[in-house]
């Protein structure tokens, strides 16, 4: 099975009762974009650690959970393509890119989520912590 350890760890912690803890996997310099779609509307979170923080600040906590249906790595990259679940129903699609820096921690991360399209699941990815 491909892995993506630091994207699986990410979302593992979005999904836990204290999301916030992902601050301190972000480096100093670390930039993102959250685009997501809902009933045809987008809307991109992006920028700094402050963006981020009022990202968590507004985002459904213990509502929604992250799913892997595929995952893989390559030099600082990981990979991650997942499904998001309410109340375990499937409710969008997500692709995350993320790049690791020499500190060990995230420095740029990209998110695209849609209900629009739907992938299915690699026959070997077994949904770990993630899955909760």
């Amino acid at each position: 099975m491909s892995e993506a350890p630091f994207l699986t760890q990410w979302f593992e912690i979005m999904d836990s009762d204290t999301p916030s803890r992902i601050l301190d996997l972000i480096d100093d310099d670390f930039t993102f974009s959250i685009l997501f779609s809902t009933d045809g509307h987008a809307t991109d979170f992006a920028g700094g650690r402050a963006a981020m923080e009022g990202y968590l600040a507004q985002r459904e906590k213990n509502t929604l959970t992250h799913h892997p249906l595929d995952v893989s790595s390559t030099g600082r990259g990981e990979f991650y393509l997942g499904e998001v679940r309410r109340a375990g129903e499937v409710v969008a699609n997500f692709v995350a890119a993320g790049q690791i820096g020499a500190s060990g921690r995230l420095e740029r991360l990209i998110i695209g989520r849609s209900p629009a399209v739907r992938f299915e699941g690699g026959a070997d990815v077994q949904p770990g912590a993630a899955g909760r």
